[in-house]
């Protein structure tokens, strides 16, 4: 196998009840994220111990990993559990267009290459289809692609009017989003900054600040309700 050096995930979440969970980008190999026997294009669910959960999805199915958790990922590149529900939800790098938002269900395709809202860089045609009986569709989705990555809910009281909100970044852009939440739908989209470099991750510290890491040129930013530096 030829390793390409791109799209390769790698995010890693620790959920409230304890499990693991961790991405593997589709290495430049799209079809390979609908093989059940490759590591590349899937997320995955473990114990901290490195043990297999026993309701993971593929456990007892042939050929298949264990730890997969989802299939059909592109290159999944944030990773957050809602403060409410639980539920984890992801970004995907589309490849010219499809940029997405996904709630992860235990099983679930997300259809990447078999259907896509994206284009290849070189411009020809990854699928015709945009849905397909059995795949996921994404909670939102973003064409032209920004370069979506990190994501990060907003919890805690120093941010109260933001609270329950999710925060998502962009590399291509430069951008950092707040997201308004109804249910498992995007209800408000609000651009908070640009051209403050391309945004790698969101975290919010243990004094209830938001931190977010920049590079080109290279930085951590603290965001606080009053701007304090």
């Amino acid at each position: 196998m030829v390793v390409r050096g791109n799209r390769w995930g790698g995010r890693l979440l620790f959920d409230n009840q304890g499990f693991l969970y961790f991405t593997i980008g589709d290495m430049a190999e799209a079809m390979a994220s609908q093989d059940f026997s490759r590591a590349t294009g899937k997320v995955f669910r473990i114990h901290p111990d490195g043990s297999i959960p026993k309701d993971n999805p593929f456990i007892n199915k042939a050929n298949a990993l264990p730890a997969i958790y989802t299939i059909g990922n592109r290159n999944t590149q944030g990773l957050t559990q809602h403060p409410e529900t639980g539920a984890i939800w992801s970004t995907d790098h589309g490849p010219m267009g499809g940029d997405e938002i996904n709630i992860l269900k235990n099983g679930a395709n997300y259809g990447w290459p078999v259907i896509t809202y994206g284009i290849d860089y070189s411009g020809e045609i990854v699928s015709e289809k945009t849905h397909k009986e059995g795949m996921e569709q994404p909670v939102y989705q973003w064409t032209p692609s920004i370069g979506i990555c990190p994501a990060e809910f907003i919890t805690g009281p120093l941010f109260k009017k933001w609270s329950g909100s999710l925060m998502i970044g962009s590399l291509a852009y430069e951008q950092l989003y707040r997201l308004i939440i109804q249910g498992d739908e995007i209800a408000e989209l609000e651009l908070l900054m640009k051209g403050v470099g391309r945004i790698r991750d969101i975290k919010t510290g243990p004094d209830g600040a938001l931190y977010v890491l920049v590079n080109n040129p290279d930085k951590v930013l603290r965001i606080t309700p009053e701007n304090k530096p």
